[in-house]
């Protein structure tokens, strides 16, 4: 993850917290939207989630979440976990992971398009 300290004019508190380098509460506009999102880090996992009120972040908000939190050549991803061990806080909400003990594997571009 990249250092968040760009984003020091967007953070909010957090349980009373202001977070840090890797961590906290942010109010950004994408996309002409504005979303709460949270970064943290810890127990092996780099993760960004981003909420909106009243609807799912789009893909192409989601790469420019990418952007703002992951450098460029940093692969992350978005997770569909078995049902068992679903969890839903926010309806209108997503995550991006990146483990930090293991690289994550992707297929060969030519097995995701020309």
């Amino acid at each position: 993850m990249r250092d968040l300290s760009h984003l020091d004019p967007f953070r909010i508190p957090l349980m009373g917290d202001m977070g840090d380098s890797t961590n906290g509460a942010f109010r950004l506009k994408i996309k002409g939207e504005t979303y709460t999102v949270i970064a943290s880090d810890g127990g092996g996992w780099e993760h960004v989630s981003i909420a909106h009120k009243h609807k799912i972040p789009s893909w192409k908000t989601m790469c420019e979440l990418k952007d703002l939190f992951f450098g460029e050549e940093e692969v992350v991803m978005q997770l569909h976990p078995k049902k068992s061990e679903y969890v839903n806080n926010h309806e209108n909400c997503l995550h991006l992971w990146k483990p930090t003990r293991e690289v994550i594997p992707i297929p060969p571009r030519d097995m995701v398009g020309i």
